[in-house]
């Protein structure tokens, strides 16, 4: 299976509500603009068989050791991968619901990054 890399990094969807509009709070502001940076580089999730990888940015803190230890590991933390998922189809579909069959994966990396793959 090939995979389209996207140099995007992750972001989960936040829970929004009406005074999101004016009020600008950072979670809300970070959601935006991933969703602008998808669109701007025009991702493609295909509607049925998509395998989603979402590699996010090991923590600066981690030693080296630790850092090649993780690579390409399981997530197990937060964000949950339902959130990233909501995010990134929301951004990209204005009804998400012709999307019928997708997987998702979430693992460690260097550098945050979205993978794009076809089953």
């Amino acid at each position: 299976m090939s995979f389209i890399k996207y140099p995007i990094t992750p972001v989960p969807k936040p829970r929004m509500t009406r005074r999101d509009k004016w009020e600008e709070r950072p979670g809300v502001l970070r959601y935006r603009a991933f969703a602008d940076e998808c669109r701007l580089r025009k991702m493609l999730v295909p509607e049925q068989g998509a395998h989603v990888i979402f590699v996010l940015p090991m923590p600066p803190s981690w030693t080296k050791t630790k850092r090649e230890e993780m690579e390409g590991e399981p997530h197990t933390q937060t964000p949950d991968v339902d959130n990233l998922c909501k995010a990134l189809l929301d951004a990209l579909y204005g009804d998400d619901s012709a999307v019928a069959d997708i997987r998702i994966s979430k693992v460690w990396g260097k550098d945050g990054m979205i993978a794009v793959g076809e089953a």
